[in-house]
């Protein structure tokens, strides 16, 4: 039986893949309109949107998921230490 504290860890490293699949995703020509980018862009965006309005791309590097990268890891180690 899966305890709380796998429990957080699988979500968050769930999280972590599908961030960094978006990173890669953005490296290379890819259908933005097929259905499991599209899940992945509906996945990642509410997790990227807040730091791209902080740092907006004008200077033409998106800083967003190294934000969002260290926001997500401060998150577990709090949740961690609480449960």
């Amino acid at each position: 039986m899966i305890n709380l504290t796998q429990l957080i860890l699988l979500v968050f490293d769930g999280l972590y893949l599908l961030l960094l699949a978006r990173v890669l995703m953005s490296w290379i020509p890819h259908n933005r309109y097929h259905p499991l980018i599209q899940m992945l862009y509906q996945i990642t965006d509410p997790m990227l949107s807040p730091f791209q309005q902080i740092f907006p791309r004008s200077i033409g590097i998106d800083f967003s998921p190294i934000l969002a990268f260290m926001f997500l890891g401060i998150l577990k180690n709090i949740l961690l230490r609480i449960f």
